[in-house]
């Protein structure tokens, strides 16, 4: 694409904030040297790439990525032969360590970060040249003793031959005959010598070689006869510690030339996995995400924000390719038309050059070979070219480039001439980018093309709203009404005379009149809908979300019916086979006992069995339902809606909802349960006297109370992440007595600390079945949607 249309749509300031998230140089100059893309799997790759960055940042966020040094040039130099210096090799050493510990990250991680994987598999394999640098240089640059047996021997021998002219020359500097002639009792270097400083005057006193004085001349420094011959044999071994330490980096810097190559192609991959990197953290600055890339050329943008202007920027929705090829903009200055103009110019490189978008989820972005822009007074005094004449030359140039696959951007089409002949040359031009198929956004002050969407197919009028009350704009793009001058409105509100205003309102014509009073009505009935469909739309989400709780508790009731009528069958028949088998044990004993003993003793076996009885009884009515009312054996002879009744099929009571039907089936709801029931199974409940309504208590009433107090929503908003999770185990294990099925954590955006840390706490929460994120009509990522067991 044309540099002169990025830089009119300001893409050159965006990868200037790209570039302040890239942690190395060869990013860097990835970011800006990074242009639109022209191949569509280039782009989807690109966003994919990112996408699993901004995945890497949010479940690896401590991954080092780092670490590495720029060594291009160390490379290269050392493949034509030259010497690598220790700081310098130290530097590659740090470089191929990051090599290997990256490649090791993603290849562990190979199925969650497909993408970066493959990248991190060009990285190379640097084992020896690593393992032969690690043991000879240390951090910071310095050459090892065990760098190799020669120079370990060496530097024992320097060690050595040091001491003892240290220990020589404390001799003399703690002699008392020599103490008078020192002008300090020191030992020091000059040129590479030991030498003590001795006082002018007694130079004579202290044989040995001068190697410099003082600034003063007062003092000289003099390297005794005594350890001359010690320091020229310190010497010598210096200069062969020297020879060693050349000769081990030669063949450290000729094993780094072996695989330059391969080092700079690692090198290459790194720089790419900083630049994607740094996409993807700038994806997270601007709360951005990857739009769908389609193959026509066509766009959706869905409440896209200026990447450059603050946070608080309103949102603009637009589309083009599919109802409509031209938007036409209207409205007042300063009301927001550029910025619409050039948020969706830049949103569309922006997905072009493979970055996300800020814009909400569903964002579409199609295929356009070529973004052409005339926006801005480009006036150029060197070329003495008007307002007119700049806009003019980009215009003929737009229209010499742009075909069905262009997307054509125009701010103020036709200003800078005279208004009628401006008006008509706006038209001429729209006409034709239109005959040539283009994709036209365009802004005007002209009313004259307000008509233009009228009159012509494929073309769509638009707007940004001026709040007359406030002055002010509110930034609101709306498409399909033109935009008014309010010119009137605003002369009254800013105190000009109410007679001008009237006189100028007598100049406009009839038709003129009319069309500012329709588009004034049409202005507050637009309003009023909006309100309405606002209203709407709220009462709708939350009855399908009541619905949906309806659904799933109806579901979860459904099966608990079916477990307890199951329970209680299998209960009642354990219990009458037990009672059976105690009376006939009782049976078999009384009559053994009636066999063997006298009348006495047979009434008391008699009694005995009675007591038994009595009290097996009693231990059935204990395990029998509560309140179970006495009923007739007959079944009842009629019911009606509202009626009481009795099932002794459950043992429990419950309200008749419809009158029998055909087949004889009445409709019984027993407490939160719904059944279908013979009518002949039903018996009528006794109206006792002085009888009380039985009351839940114990564990019941908790329950009752926590199912009639709990909300199926915890907003936690504003807390800290241990406040909310406090929070979140209390909500929970209310939810769980009070029998909820499904709950809904709102834990917000923001970082996404606080969502990571409930999602952690929910994979360890027994009562947890499943969660999820929120869908778009759940609030999105900003809401876990929990089910409970």
């Amino acid at each position: 694409m044309d540099e002169r249309n990025l830089k009119r749509l300001e893409f050159n300031k965006v990868k200037e904030k790209l570039a302040l998230f890239a942690a190395s140089e060869p990013g860097r100059e990835l970011i800006y040297n990074l242009i639109p893309y022209g191949h569509r799997d280039e782009i989807v790759t690109a966003l994919e790439e990112v996408t699993e960055g901004r995945e890497l940042l949010r479940l690896d966020p401590t991954a080092r990525l780092d670490g590495w040094n720029d060594v291009r040039q160390q490379a290269r130099r050392s493949e034509r032969g030259a010497l690598l210096d220790p700081q310098e090799l130290w530097h590659v050493l740090q470089t191929l360590m990051a090599c290997r510990h990256i490649k090791s990250f993603f290849s562990e991680r190979q199925d969650r970060y497909v993408r970066l994987n493959e990248i991190a598999q060009g990285l190379g394999n640097f084992k020896e040249p690593e393992k032969r640098i690690a043991s000879a240089i240390a951090p910071g640059g310095e050459v090892l003793d065990r760098a190799s047996e020669r120079l370990f021997n060496i530097r024992r021998r320097l060690t050595a031959g040091q001491q003892r002219i240290k220990d020589r020359l404390n001799e003399i500097i703690r002699s008392t005959s020599y103490q008078k002639y020192l002008q300090d009792p020191i030992v020091t270097m000059r040129e590479g010598r030991y030498v003590v400083p001795v006082k002018q005057e007694y130079r004579s006193q202290l044989p040995g070689i001068v190697h410099d004085q003082s600034a003063s001349g007062a003092t000289l420094f003099i390297e005794p006869m005594p350890v001359v011959e010690a320091n020229n044999e310190v010497r010598a071994l210096m200069a062969e510690e020297k020879q060693e330490i050349v000769r081990i980096l030669t063949e450290l810097s000729a094993a780094v030339g072996g695989q330059a190559q391969e080092l700079l192609y690692a090198l290459e991959n790194l720089g790419r996995l900083d630049f994607i990197m740094a996409k993807a953290r700038y994806s997270d600055s601007l709360d951005a995400w990857a739009p769908r890339i389609v193959p026509g050329a066509k766009l959706d943008i869905r409440q896209g924000r200026h990447p450059l202007l603050p946070v608080k920027a309103v949102p603009i929705s637009i589309q083009l390719g599919e109802a409509f090829d031209m938007l036409v903009i209207t409205g007042p200055n300063t009301g927001g038309k550029t910025v619409s103009l050039k948020t969706v110019g830049l949103l569309v490189l922006m997905a072009h050059a493979g970055l996300h978008v800020p814009a909400d989820d569903g964002t579409l972005i199609g295929m356009f070979d070529q973004v052409f822009a005339d926006i801005g007074d480009e006036q150029s005094i060197e070329q003495s070219l008007s307002t007119f004449s700049s806009h003019t030359t980009n215009i003929v140039k737009i229209l010499a480039g742009a075909d069905s696959r262009s997307l054509v951007l125009l701010d103020e089409l036709g200003a800078g001439t005279d208004p009628t002949e401006g008006s008509a040359l706006a038209r001429a031009i729209l006409d034709q980018l239109r005959q040539q198929g283009s994709k036209v956004v365009a802004t005007t002050h002209y009313g004259e093309l307000k008509s233009y969407a009228f009159a012509n197919e494929r073309v769509e009028n638009a707007s940004v709203e001026f709040d007359i009350k406030t002055l002010q704009p509110t930034y609101r793009l709306l498409i399909g009404r033109p935009g008014r001058s309010n010119a009137f409105e605003i002369a009254l509100r800013l105190g000009l005379s109410e007679s001008v205003v009237q006189s100028a309102r007598g100049f406009l014509t009839e038709e003129q009149v009319q069309v500012a009073d329709l588009m004034r009505e049409l202005e507050k009935a637009r309003l009023q809908a909006e309100r309405e469909q606002a209203e709407a739309e709220k009462i709708r989400l939350e009855a399908e979300q009541y619905r949906e709780q309806y659904m799933l508790r109806a579901e979860k009731i459904r099966r608990r019916k079916d477990e307890i009528i199951s329970r209680a069958i299998a209960d009642s028949r354990e219990m009458v086979k037990k009672a059976k088998l105690e009376a006939e044990q009782m049976v078999e004993e009384l009559r053994a006992a009636l066999k063997e003993q006298t009348t006495h003793s047979r009434e008391q076996s008699i009694n005995n069995a009675r007591q038994r009885l009595r009290q097996l009884q009693a231990k059935i009515n204990a395990k029998a339902p509560i309140d179970i009312p006495e009923h007739s054996s007959e079944a009842v002879a009629d019911v009606k809606p509202g009626d009481e009744v009795f099932i002794p099929k459950y043992g429990q009571r419950g309200v008749v909802l419809e009158a029998p039907g055909q087949d004889d089936q009445v409709q019984v709801q027993v407490g939160m349960i719904r059944m279908t029931i013979a009518r002949r199974e039903l018996h009528r409940v006794p109206v006792k006297e002085n009888a009380r309504p039985r009351r839940i208590g114990g564990v019941g009433q908790l329950v009752h109370q926590k199912a009639r107090d709990i909300s199926p929503r915890l907003d936690m908003r504003g807390m800290r992440v241990d406040e909310g999770l406090a929070e979140v185990e209390k909500y929970l294990d209310d939810a769980c007595v009070a029998g909820l099925p499904m709950v809904q954590l709102v834990h917000g955006k923001g970082t996404g600390a606080l969502r990571s840390a409930v999602q952690q706490l929910l994979k360890e929460h027994r009562g947890v079945k499943t969660f999820r994120l929120g869908e778009s009509g759940e609030g999105g990522s900003g809401v876990t949607v929990v089910e409970l067991r």
